[in-house]
């Protein structure tokens, strides 16, 4: 049996995550999907003061609470930079860290930084929410929604929940746990992006790519859009099935 923690990455709760939770638990396996504060059933806790340190405290208070060990800590898209954050601080609770269409915020830099400032600042509302953008928008700004029905995508848009913007606009701090992070077992699941060419940037030396060169990391394909556990949940189950 191996131990998960879920985190579903902007405008999105622990219910994105429901088939592939419901997949894994058939297998015999613990799974606890994550609902950070400020969104969909914590959407009441949301205000301006929120940052990424509450978000990061939000997976390491339930790693602690629940008192797991050997976590396969599993974040999507724009979680990356709070499971970063919390893997390296609950690093003696983790086995493997999984990043699902993401990757490992850099040390001092912002999530914003990697989903486009401009992007972002021009759809906020009130001076700190940043709601879901229209399909059309997501894809130009490169987010596939290949493999999402009317169904999956009526889901989504009834149950995003604005992003708190100051929990993607705060610097991502390691300190003297960069390097616990570092040492951690680390899977990339890419969906939109053939492997081939997440490859051909890691070898050619792009910023956001080169870090995955380490021995640490293991790459994993599954062909589908910017959200597969909503597209595949049967398939990214299985995925994370075979990771320990």
């Amino acid at each position: 049996m191996t131990t998960y923690v879920l985190v579903p990455g902007f405008w999105l709760g622990a219910w994105a995550w429901r088939d592939v939770t419901a997949a894994l638990r058939g297998m015999g396996h613990e799974v606890h999907p994550l609902t950070l504060t400020g969104l969909a059933d914590r959407a009441h806790l949301a205000s301006p003061d929120l940052d990424l340190d509450t978000h990061i405290r939000d997976i390491t208070g339930l790693v602690e609470a629940e008192d797991l060990n050997d976590v396969v800590l599993v974040g999507h898209s724009g979680s990356a930079a709070a499971v970063t954050g919390a893997a390296a601080r609950a690093a003696g609770r983790v086995s493997r860290v999984v990043y699902v269409e993401s990757g490992p915020v850099p040390d001092g830099m912002a999530q914003i930084d990697l989903t486009g400032r401009e992007f972002v600042d021009k759809r906020v509302v009130d001076g700190w929410r940043y709601p879901m953008p229209s399909w059309d928008e997501l894809q130009e700004s490169g987010s596939s929604v290949e493999g999402l029905g009317e169904p999956e995508r009526a889901l989504m848009a009834s149950r995003a929940t604005g992003q708190p913007l100051g929990t993607i606009t705060q610097p991502l701090a390691l300190g003297d746990d960069a390097a616990a992070f570092a040492a951690l077992p680390k899977t990339l699941v890419s969906c939109s992006f053939p492997l081939t060419q997440v490859k051909e940037l890691i070898a050619a030396g792009h910023p956001a790519f080169a870090p995955l060169a380490g021995p640490e990391w293991e790459l994993r394909e599954l062909p589908t859009g910017h959200w597969p556990m909503l597209s595949r949940p049967g398939d990214l189950a299985v995925l994370l099935a075979e990771m320990v």
